[in-house]
């Protein structure tokens, strides 16, 4: 459940952006390029997520 919600938000949030932006710039809207950067997005948030770690460092 965890990669799929990473997903729908990162999609969500390209896409919101790539609207946006195209707009702004007079544009038109392109749905394959926000799939390919949201999927790119979530990869590296989950890679991320992984890296770091769950436990707090000790107090010293």
């Amino acid at each position: 459940m965890h990669y799929i919600m990473t997903f729908v938000w990162s999609f969500l949030l390209v896409a919101m952006l790539n609207y946006v932006a195209g707009s702004i710039g007079g544009n038109a809207f392109d749905f394959m390029a926000g799939v390919t950067v949201s999927i790119v997005l979530a990869i590296l948030v989950l890679i991320i997520t992984t890296i770091i770690p769950d436990e707090s460092p000790a107090d010293v």
